[in-house]
């Protein structure tokens, strides 16, 4: 079964740290242009951070740059997102997803040729 299953959020307080994690099977993530999301309540998804599989080229989001490192494990099948000096507009739901795509996965939201996602798992940072 293909899928990819979050794991790492939780509550925090504002200036603090977490590191999602991202488990892929049955498939490898390697293979694919992977990439963080995040829906906030009565907010559209928006993209976090990608990396791309064409050239490896990774994206951050203007609102996390400089707070969020995108990084991926092959051996493990695993991708990371480490979030550093939290702000209490990062509260979300987070998702991880991998694409087969020619298109910028982490702007463009559809037309894609093939995309997993993952359950999401909530991130709260509390003030």
């Amino acid at each position: 079964e293909v899928q990819l299953v979050e794991s790492g959020g939780g509550l925090v307080q504002a200036g603090g740290s977490l590191r999602l994690s991202c488990a892929a099977s049955g498939f490898t993530l390697a293979d694919y242009a992977i990439g963080w999301f995040r829906q906030a309540p009565g907010k559209e998804r928006e993209g976090v951070s990608c990396i791309s599989s064409a050239n490896g080229s990774i994206y951050y989001a203007r609102s996390v740059k400089g707070r969020f490192t995108i990084s991926s494990d092959n051996a493990k099948n695993t991708m990371y997102l480490q979030m550093e000096n939290l702000k209490p507009e990062d509260t979300a739901v987070y998702y991880c997803a991998a694409f087969v795509s020619s298109l910028h996965v982490c702007t463009v939201v559809a037309g894609h040729s093939l995309e997993v996602w993952g359950r999401g798992t909530l991130v709260t940072v509390s003030s």
